[in-house]
């Protein structure tokens, strides 16, 4: 049986990128691949890394990407609404629903615009990776494209929908769970 490994690494700007890995086939995601790609490649040893996934399109969480695709090869992916905004370009466009295979797993998209137009979280099994649409305690900061209105939606329709057991993943900071952030967090009206 597969397990999946799930490992963080902290990048500059205090950005968390993740490695994705399945036991059985070694096959391997990276998602926000931010600077310096050195470390996240030397993570990479002995895995196939099949694609490098962007929560959004803010600089400190893909600006990795190009020289880990030249190191270690895997296609880049992130939501055409982001690559509009921010200038970005990759091999796919993500769009909501799809799922990207990794050995026996799939990673499911999810898009929940607020913090930037193309903001995307990425589920796999009781795992939610969430980039900054919801942080351990909050929510990222705003910046260009940023509609707090939106965003608030998107984890109220979306993330909210998921079992309070899931383990939340976020682009900075510690990680959590939805349970422990329905509790303690102020976005729920809490603390």
């Amino acid at each position: 049986m597969s397990k999946l490994g799930i490992v963080k690494i902290r990048l500059e700007q205090d950005v968390n990128a993740y490695l994705l890995t399945c036991s059985e086939t070694k096959e391997a995601v990276v998602i926000d691949p931010g600077e310096p790609a050195e470390k996240v490649y030397g993570q990479l040893a002995g895995l196939k890394l099949r694609w490098l996934v962007a929560t959004h399109g803010h600089r400190g969480h893909l600006a990795g990407k190009d020289a880990l695709k030249d190191a270690a090869g895997g296609q880049t992916a992130m939501h055409v609404g982001d690559a509009k905004l921010f200038l970005r370009s990759a091999d796919r466009y993500l769009l909501d629903g799809e799922e990207l295979e990794f050995g026996r797993f799939k990673l499911e998209v999810m898009h929940t615009p607020g913090h930037s137009p193309g903001s995307l979280c990425f589920v796999v099994g009781n795992h939610l990776f969430t980039g900054d649409t919801l942080l351990q305690g909050g929510i990222g900061k705003e910046s260009v494209g940023t509609d707090l209105r939106q965003q608030m939606v998107s984890i109220g329709s979306r993330i909210l929908r998921l079992p309070p057991q899931t383990a939340i993943y976020p682009g900075h900071g510690g990680v959590t769970t939805l349970a422990a952030e329905l509790q303690t967090s102020p976005v729920f009206g809490r603390a």
